[in-house]
């Protein structure tokens, strides 16, 4: 019987021990310093421990990457001006390797943000201006793009609205429906999603006005799909969107996440639920480089937890683990990505002083 229950505890032990490992997967830019573009690390949930497993060989920059359901493959943004394309690698959980099967002209210049699914990878091109829908092949390749949908307009901040900047493409939880986020146009796109279609993935449904000059630049939905919450990079503004499954927006607050006293310049970046759905995270670059943390009520409105430093410069994204608890900041600048452990309970974050040192770490993603 002894024996039985130390089988049964070894059994506990081990399964618990697998859960609490993870790759992490980063994106990196592969033109300001040597970096070999996708860098996979193993990341230990319980102690916050890391170490190396592999990296993809001569990929330019692949800055935003999106892991597949069935964790097989990789689809990668090349951001390269003119000359960019997306990407797409097989990728072997267990030993890390990324693995390149093919590239496509992205058809719109520096591509920065994308998703898939089972039929298709959606990619968002800033300085084009357009969203762009490439199918997926049965070996997990893509083809040629199938639909360009371009923006057009401007917005009242010259410098950087003086067209269309799609920033981001982003799946309604029903997956029905995409938004897509336009900084040059101050607008968030609703768009219907046809994943069989040959030709016509994405239907216009309407749009939603943000205020003139905010540039809006990514958002996330609410862990029960009910709210929507959007950080504006321009001003930094961040704001409260109800949801229906309608796939309507409605505006229902705003805020900003700059401290009072603040006075520099600002480019937020990044926001992230934690997976309770508990917290909101949003970062913050230019002269504030620092993390705003805000706890979730339950009729969706957000109450201030801290804002403090994220310890480097040019915060531009950051992961939290599948266990909560540890949120990792890829510094584009500095070259590192800072590890914090999260407090579950208040959502307040500690430094570990544990660091990443990695070239212009731009996008994070866990896997299992």
């Amino acid at each position: 019987m002894k024996g039985l229950y130390m089988l049964l505890f070894s059994a506990l032990a081990f399964t618990t021990q697998a859960q609490n490992k993870f790759n992490l997967l980063i994106g990196t830019y592969t033109n300001t310093c040597p970096s070999k573009g996708i860098y996979v690390y193993e990341f230990n949930a319980a102690s916050g421990e890391f170490k190396f497993k592999n990296s993809s060989e001569g990929v330019i920059s692949p800055s935003y990457l999106s892991v597949s359901a069935d964790n097989k493959f990789i689809y990668a943004v090349n951001e390269n001006g003119d000359q960019s394309a997306v990407s797409a690698f097989g990728y072997n959980a267990k030993s890390g390797k990324v693995t390149f099967l093919n590239t496509n002209k992205a058809l719109g210049a520096d591509p920065c943000h994308l998703i898939n699914d089972d039929k298709n990878v959606i990619v968002a091109n800033y300085s084009g201006g357009n969203i762009v829908v490439f199918k997926k092949k049965a070996d997990g390749s893509i083809t040629e793009v199938q639909q360009l949908i371009q923006h057009e307009g401007k917005g009242p901040k010259a410098a950087r609205q003086e067209k269309a900047h799609v920033h981001m493409v982003m799946f309604s939880p029903d997956k029905k429906f995409v938004l897509s986020n336009d900084l040059g146009l101050d607008k968030v796109f609703i768009y219907k999603y046809n994943p069989n279609s040959k030709n016509e993935m994405l239907t216009l449904k309407g749009s939603v006005d943000v205020k003139p000059g905010s540039g809006p630049r990514h958002l996330t939905f609410s862990k029960d799909g009910k709210f929507v919450y959007l950080i504006q990079e321009l001003d930094a503004t961040l704001t409260t969107f109800s949801y229906d499954k309608n796939g309507s927006l409605k505006k229902i607050a705003e805020t900003n996440i700059l401290a009072k006293d603040f006075k520099g310049g600002t480019g937020a970046a990044a926001i992230k639920i934690s997976p309770d759905g508990k917290f909101l995270y949003v970062t913050d670059r230019v002269d504030a480089n620092n993390i705003t943390v805000y706890k979730i009520l339950k009729n969706g409105a957000i109450e201030l937890v801290e804002q403090q430093s994220t310890l480097g410069k040019g915060p531009r994204d950051f992961a939290i683990d599948p266990t909560g608890n540890y949120l990792l900041v890829g510094h584009q600048y500095t070259n590192n990505i800072v590890i914090f452990k999260r407090d579950k309970t208040t959502g307040k974050l500690t430094d570990t002083g544990k660091r990443i040192e990695l070239c212009s770490p731009v996008g994070l993603v866990f896997t299992k």
